[in-house]
């Protein structure tokens, strides 16, 4: 069964590999993809039809060149930005700031004015956050093309609707910001003095109503903009999802800067990963402004996080900074640190987690294939990995 579905998932991947060659051939440059602010003015909809991933002939040059698996590792970032992307310009077509660094949407002020229950500067914030990931998938896929590697590329999956409330462009979407199942165990990992996921620790839900069914983020459609309190529902929601999002990034880089070869390559990982720590801390902060209440019209419970049975160490909503905790080796002291950072399986990992929280709900066969084989191959990376694949980044029989 599993060489049925590997097949099936090269099969998928080739295709696309046929369709990018024949664009190239036709003078579709690779910077055609990659220009952040084209993006947003053609709706994020031009070339839809252009390959989600691919690899140009291995002609690494620049300092030292790039083996096939630090481009697989560049690559599934790449990718893993573009989707992160995509959900941050959603929120910031709703509920941050449209201008010429990040244009698109009109903004909804009733749900702006809900994310401000949480902080007055959230439509700041939001829009930061966006235009720096719009920034990390440039880079990273301009540095990929340098080097005569195919940059990500995942237009032809803009298939999810938008929003239908008032701000929201009407463009095809890689995200789904309307049907999440948020996870929270970042608020108590963080607090824990003594578990780490890296030893197999499980930690408690801050919310555990937000992963007990299918939650919006953002307002479906106008009618999401009242009563009041079910408004304030979705932007706690979005709160919380906020903090999720960059708390994976936070562990991705260095869990994946483990496996790389060039100097360079990790340089890139080591000046990234911190700022999607310096975003995750802003929004844990943000989080625990969260009003509690309950959700007149599906009844998710957003609890005191202060208050019994709630409260103490790992709940707490003033105790931002990363409690020490465990590490490597329970024999040593506890280290304040990000965990996990585990390497092993990283790629494949975050997949599996963003797909258990709803964040492609109504996304193909296809789009799942080629995300896996972008993870495979960045999981698969490394001294030792990465020399024993072939051209498409996928690991040889030999």
């Amino acid at each position: 069964m599993n060489n049925i579905t590997n097949q099936s998932n090269r099969s998928a991947v080739d295709s696309l590999l046929r369709q990018d060659r024949s664009s190239r051939k036709k003078g579709k440059s690779a910077r055609d993809f990659i220009n952040r602010r084209s993006f947003l003015r053609q709706g994020m909809a031009a070339g839809a039809a252009a390959a989600a991933v691919g690899l140009l002939p291995n002609r690494a040059s620049a300092r030292g060149g790039l083996t096939p698996g630090d481009a697989a590792i560049l690559r599934f970032l790449a990718a893993a930005e573009i989707l992160e992307t995509d959900a941050w310009q959603q929120y910031n077509e709703l509920g941050g700031i449209q201008d010429s660094e990040v244009p698109g949407g009109t903004g909804n002020a009733a749900y702006t004015t809900a994310l401000e229950v949480l902080d007055s500067d959230m439509a700041q914030y939001v829009h930061d956050n966006t235009e720096d990931e719009f920034t990390h998938f440039d880079f990273i896929n301009a540095y990929l093309t340098a080097h005569d590697m195919e940059p990500a590329n995942l237009d032809r999956f803009r298939t999810l609707p938008s929003s239908k409330a008032t701000g929201a462009q009407q463009i095809g979407r890689l995200t789904n910001l309307m049907q999440l199942s948020v996870d929270t165990t970042w608020w108590t990992r963080y607090r824990s003095g003594s578990k780490n996921p890296d030893f197999g620790d499980s930690l408690p839900q801050a919310i555990p109503g937000l992963v007990q069914g299918q939650f919006a983020a953002i307002p479906r459609s106008n009618a999401d903009l009242t009563p009041a309190p079910h408004l304030q529902a979705i932007a706690n929601t979005a709160g919380f999802h906020f903090a999720m999002i960059e708390q994976g990034g936070t562990s991705l880089y260095p869990s994946l800067a483990q496996r790389v070869n060039n100097v360079e390559v990790l340089r890139i990982l080591l000046s990234i990963g911190p700022t999607e720590a310096m975003h995750f801390q802003t929004w844990q902060d943000k989080a625990g402004n969260a009003p509690p209440l309950t959700d007149p019209t599906n009844g998710l419970v957003f609890p005191d996080l202060n208050s019994p049975p709630l409260g103490g160490e790992e709940f707490s909503t003033n105790l931002i900074m990363p409690e020490p905790t465990v590490f490597l080796d329970r024999k040593f002291p506890v280290c304040s640190i990000v965990r996990p950072t585990e390497t092993e399986g990283a790629a494949m990992g975050a997949v599996k987690f963003l797909t258990k929280t709803g964040l492609f709900v109504g996304q193909s066969d296809e789009f799942f294939a080629v995300l896996t084989e972008l993870a495979q191959a960045a999981d698969a990376a490394g001294k030792g990995h990465g020399d024993d694949h072939d051209e498409h980044g996928r690991k040889s029989n030999r």
